[in-house]
């Protein structure tokens, strides 16, 4: 039985990988700061899919809980879904550097330091796949969060390229606004996103987990999206930062 591990996996797309995947028979090892929510989505999948699920509590923006999962990892899986990730209501350079700090160390740092710590275990056993979080915020200019997002989308793209191994997949995953807590726990007000922009998250990852097994190394959820991106990508760079930074001050 193949088993991934999941971080952020108590809510949104964390916890809709879990629901996924423990469909398709992977064991699941758990990842996030609260234990207590972990224990009872354990519990829950537990009783409705019969696999196996340990869960690891651990905040992945300390040295402490990056080096707790990194060593699980080391003990080898098949997936790792690195989701852990939040956003600022506040915009640069409000937002206090510390809280800045953070959100690097999360989005880049951690992504990166347990890519590298799942992947000899995957070399080993000849196979295995990362997929990396993002968002389509990476194609934009909103921030520190779109700028660790670009981040994760080029890394996984580097990482897959560098690799070179047929049987190990590194892909980035670039939804737009899915319907989880990720802006209420920011304290954003989502109230004036136009309706029809708005994802479901096991739509998300049912199509992430397609466009991983079509070997693509950026994945873009749905063709509203897919259309948005594309035409971000023709615009000039200038129009596209000015754009993007009056719909944040929104």
């Amino acid at each position: 039985m193949p088993t991934a591990l999941i971080t952020g996996a108590t809510a949104g797309l964390g916890a809709a990988f879990a629901r996924r995947l423990a469909g398709d028979g992977f064991s699941l090892v758990l990842v996030a700061r609260d234990e207590a929510r972990l224990a009872e989505v354990a519990d829950r999948l537990k009783l409705r899919y019969g696999v196996n699920v340990e869960v690891l509590g651990a905040d992945l923006a300390t040295e402490e809980g990056l080096t707790r999962v990194e060593s699980r990892l080391r003990d080898g899986v098949d997936l790792l879904v690195n989701n852990a990730g939040f956003g600022h209501p506040g915009s640069f350079p409000t937002v206090p550097v510390e809280d800045e700090v953070r959100m690097l160390k999360l989005h880049c740092e951690a992504v990166l330091r347990l890519t590298l710590a799942a992947l000899p275990g995957m070399r080993e056993r000849d196979r295995g796949a990362v997929i990396n979080v993002a968002s389509v915020a990476a194609f934009f200019t909103r921030g520190t969060y779109s700028a660790s997002k670009a981040w994760v989308v080029n890394f996984s793209e580097s990482a897959a390229a560098e690799i070179g191994h047929p049987r190990i997949r590194v892909m980035a995953l670039c939804p737009g606004f899915v319907r989880t807590e990720f802006h209420q726990r920011a304290g954003m007000d989502a109230s004036t996103i136009p309706g029809f922009l708005w994802l479901e998250a096991d739509d998300v990852v049912n199509a992430a987990m397609r466009d991983l097994a079509l070997r693509r190394t950026v994945s873009v959820p749905d063709l509203r999206y897919k259309a948005i991106v594309a035409v971000g990508r023709f615009v000039p760079r200038g129009v596209v930062a000015a754009v993007s930074g009056r719909l944040g001050r929104r």
